[in-house]
């Protein structure tokens, strides 16, 4: 088995490709896994058009004060998700950011949760904004949270 090596690519690599086959190439090693998901362990396992799926499992970890994994570790699965379903659009040299997002933590993950999933799925892509939806569930289907966002596309530069 491959190690997996993290790190960032050069913005001119990432504009040489279209959403869909950069996120694949994060997934087949091709590019270097983000350091986000060293820091928190977690995956991009799926990428289709208009649809991502991350995978992590909650740890001792990630833990806050109160004795539960901390929002934070679901809020960064679904950004993560929600963003790379648009970025899964995205034409070669288009880029874009998160405007805003909108979380909902419906119960805790804790330790013994298990491996979850968050699912992003497209909703609209527009010329400049695109919009997707998604939530976390445990292996079981049962929901954790869910979430929307709204993301600006850059249109490649001419």
């Amino acid at each position: 088995m491959n190690e997996i090596v993290y790190g960032v690519v050069p913005v001119e690599t990432l504009l040489q490709h279209d959403g869909l086959s950069f996120l694949r190439g994060l997934i087949d090693g091709r590019f270097p896994a983000p350091p986000i998901t060293q820091t928190l362990g977690f995956t991009l396992s799926e990428a289709e058009h208009g649809r991502v799926v991350f995978s992590g499992t909650p740890q001792m970890r990630h833990y806050n004060p109160i004795g539960t994994v901390h929002g934070g570790f679901a809020m960064t699965l679904l950004d993560s998700a929600l963003a790379c379903a648009v970025h899964s659009t995205l034409l070669k040299g288009e880029t874009y950011t998160t405007l805003e997002i909108k979380v909902n933590l419906v119960r805790p993950l804790t330790k013994d949760t298990g491996p979850v999933r968050a699912e992003g799925r497209l909703i609209h892509r527009g010329r400049t904004l695109g919009t997707s939806e998604g939530d976390i569930k445990d292996a079981s289907g049962r929901l954790y949270a869910h979430a929307s966002t709204t993301c600006m596309i850059f249109p490649a530069k001419k």
